[in-house]
Parts: C-alpha cells; structure tokens; sequence
C-alpha cells in the first residue's frame, strides 16, 4: 500500500535502484534507497523496510527528491519501529553449528537436527519421528550444511511446483504458468522480472504452506501488475483478502527462517 495510507513492509524487488537519502528521526538517523518505477504514475510513494532493516522507497520517475523526503518524514514514525522490529528479531537469533539438537523448519513445523556420521555413507536427509536425521562421512558442520541445503532446495522444487498450480489456477488471466528457478537470497523471497521469469528463494520451503502460497501469488499478480501500485494491490486483495496476515506471520518468522 502507499504513503499516505500507510505502506507495509516487504522482502520483494521492484524498481530501479536510485539516489540515497537520510532524515534524522530524535537521535536516529533513518537511511533509504530510492527506487524509481517507470510504469508508476502517481505522484504518491511507497515505503518498504525489508527483513534486514533497510529502508526502499519506490516512486515514479518524475516524484522529486524533495517529496519522496516528505513522505518518509510523514512515516518517520513507523519506519522506526519497524527498524526496531527487525533489530529485536535478529539479536536472538544464534548462529547455526549444524550439531545435533539444532531447531530447523520444514513447511513451517520445527524439527530437531539429527546428525548420524556413517564413513561408508553418501549425504543423506530423512524427516523421521521429529526429526530432521542427516547421515554424513563425519560429523564435519561444512558436510551438514551442504547436505541440509541440498535436501531442501529439492523439497523447495516439489512444493513449489505443487503449490504454484494450485495457485495459478484462481488466476483465469494467466494463461500458461511462468518459469521459474530457485535462487538463495538474503532479504528476498521471490521476485518477476521483466520477461516473466519467477525466482524463488529455496528457504521459503521451511515456511507454512499458507505463506509460501502468499509469495506465490505475489509474484504471478506481477505478471499482470508488475509494479507496486494501487492496482497491484488491488489484484492481490480480490485473489487473496488475507493477504497482510500471511504475510505478518511470514515476517516473523524471517529471520530464523533465512539463518542458515
């Protein structure tokens, strides 16, 4: 949604990187990253801040510096605690060891890391009672990580197809389902380009079904709405009215999703 009305953040692209800018809010100093839209029209903007604490402001190529910094000194206020939000989450999140005990998530339940060190062993990954159990050569954490990692991209391939037909069949407009491919991101969850083209984050797979399938539909509303305007939002709130729900608890659990 846009400023004024009050915008949402998000872990999502769009827009052509541009020109940085600060504001001072009392003792902080709040940072953004323009990102101008040449298919938005109106003068309004949207404010974003992403998982890591960033702050994206996207407007059209006409919108001035001048108003673009009126409009995230209108939303000083809940860009804060929204920078705040994300700084709490990631202060307790600990570094993973890739032991045994571990907490992971698969489809939004949490299992317990399980690792088996078998020297005649190849890497492998099983869910079993609870767990997560992965066998390896030796107990080496670069061995568990590679074999956890490849274990989900694959899952990440299954459901996503799965879930991807699911959704793009509510969808009348879309005529033939789009490409896609799995890439690790950071601060994203999925992202259109241009052309088309879907790109997923593999670590979506440890969310609920419920927020993965609210990525999805992100994503193919683009192929129809490529920006982030009003009627981009519009399309998403009549295929999904409960969209800012999944995507609340998605947040949440962002950080501890995207520790690998």
């Amino acid at each position: 949604s846009d400023y004024p009305g009050g915008a949402q953040p998000r872990m999502s692209g769009g827009g052509v990187p541009g020109d940085a800018g600060s504001i001072r809010y009392g003792e902080e100093v709040i940072r953004y990253q323009i990102r101008r839209q040449a298919t938005r029209r109106s003068a309004r903007v949207a404010i974003h801040v992403d998982a890591a604490g960033r702050v994206f402001v996207d407007a059209s190529e006409t919108a001035s510096e001048a108003q673009v910094r009126r409009a995230v000194m209108h939303r000083a206020g809940w860009i804060h605690e929204h920078i705040s939000a994300s700084l709490r989450r990631r202060a307790h999140v600990l570094p993973r060891e890739y032991v045994s005990g571990e907490s992971l998530l698969y489809l939004g339940r949490r299992y317990r890391l399980k690792v088996v060190a078998n020297p005649k062993s190849q890497a492998t990954v099983r869910l079993w009672a609870g767990y997560v159990e992965t066998q390896v050569p030796t107990r080496s954490p670069i061995l568990v990580r590679a074999a956890l990692e490849a274990w989900y991209r694959e899952r990440a391939k299954v459901v996503f197809a799965e879930r991807l037909l699911v959704m793009a069949m509510t969808l009348r407009w879309l005529k033939s389902l789009p490409s896609t491919h799995l890439r690790v991101m950071k601060v994203q969850w999925g992202s259109c380009s241009p052309a088309g083209r879907l790109t997923l984050n593999p670590h979506l797979v440890k969310a609920p079904r419920e927020c993965i399938d609210y990525v999805l539909l992100h994503e193919l509303c683009h192929l129809k709405a490529y920006n982030h305007d009003p009627g981009f939002y519009r399309l998403l709130e009549r295929h999904l009215p409960d969209w800012r729900r999944r995507k609340s608890r998605l947040d949440e659990m962002a950080e501890f999703i995207l520790n690998t």
